[in-house]
């Protein structure tokens, strides 16, 4: 598969990325049979061996359970660590975490976010994470107290880059503004029924200052790849059966799936997007994949769009 860079970390990710967050086929740990791990380890080697060298973890995933299952796939695979990056997200807190009485909450503090990090690399059974990233943003958050856990854990050889995920572009620039490296990667969700980092500035600034963005559910949980039909009492259902016909028919025009083109779709743009597969069957993995081989003219791209606005650009 072909790469790209991520930003100016200096390491390279095959042009899609493979999302660990279904792997484990459940949210509770305690729910993970002996089935389930045979499938999530069938699913990450189905992604390695189509060429997905960068794989997109949090350690909020069923738990941690997903890195675990990731971190036993490495242990069986000689030479696979060499191959492929390791992203993981932190910041995120469990409600009762540490005490019954705390809620659900977001910590950007030193002490969580590395207490964090050392976990992830924990269950992964590595030494190091090629890039770490905010999982959402902390409003307590001090960037000078998130800049220093950065220095720790990229001087301790924890880390090598560092990212956020589902920022503003403001706490974006705010973060960076503290911090002594530079960011190199924001995840957020966009696919064709999620533009708005189209229009909000979310891409201009990946231009601007570097940093590769990272798509989250780029298939919009499945709807653009005809997994899941438009329900008949949806809002918008004219406006998403209009896009679907218009997937259709690139798709047999390229000889490939809607996913496929959804994926191609988003590669187009210049900020170098860098959609995060989440399939866990690897049937459905190899037609994403194709996505890979295809560019799209400037009217097919325009085209979809506007299936995808509902009307006609201004």
């Amino acid at each position: 598969m072909k790469t790209i860079p991520i930003g100016s970390s200096g390491l390279e990710s095959s042009v899609l990325a493979y999302g660990c967050w279904r792997l484990a086929g459940t949210q509770d740990p305690a729910q993970v049979t002996p089935e389930r791990r045979a499938a999530a380890h069938a699913a990450i080697l189905a992604a390695y061996e189509l060429g997905f060298t960068l794989f997109d973890h949090a350690d909020v995933y069923c738990q941690g359970m997903a890195e675990t299952l990731f971190g036993e796939v490495l242990r069986q695979v000689p030479g696979m660590r060499e191959r492929i990056l390791i992203v993981t997200k932190g910041g995120i807190r469990f409600a009762g975490d540490p005490d019954p009485a705390a809620p659900y909450r977001y910590d950007f503090s030193a002490e969580h976010l590395i207490a964090a990090c050392e976990g992830s690399l924990r269950r992964l059974g590595v030494e190091t994470i090629d890039v770490y990233l905010l999982h959402r943003p902390d409003f307590l958050a001090d960037p000078a107290e998130v800049a220093s856990a950065f220095s720790r854990l990229r001087d301790a050889g924890k880390v090598r880059a560092f990212g956020v995920s589902n920022f503003r572009p403001s706490q974006v620039a705010l973060l960076q503004k503290a911090c002594p490296m530079p960011l190199v990667v924001h995840q957020v969700e966009i696919s064709l029924l999620h533009t708005e980092p189209f229009f909000d500035g979310t891409l201009d600034q990946c231009q601007t200052e570097g940093l590769t963005p990272m798509a989250w559910s780029p298939l919009a949980g499945g709807t653009l790849g005809g997994r899941i039909g438009v329900a008949m009492n949806d809002p918008h259902h004219a406006r998403k059966a209009k896009l679907n016909d218009t997937l259709e028919i690139l798709a047999r025009e390229y000889g490939v799936s809607r996913a496929a083109i959804a994926l191609a779709w988003l590669r187009r743009h210049p900020a170098g997007i860098l959609p995060v597969v989440g399939t866990t069957q690897p049937d459905h993995l190899r037609e994403a994949a194709r996505a890979a081989e295809i560019y799209l003219t400037r009217e097919q791209w325009y085209r979809l769009l506007e299936a995808a606005q509902g009307q006609r650009l201004p």
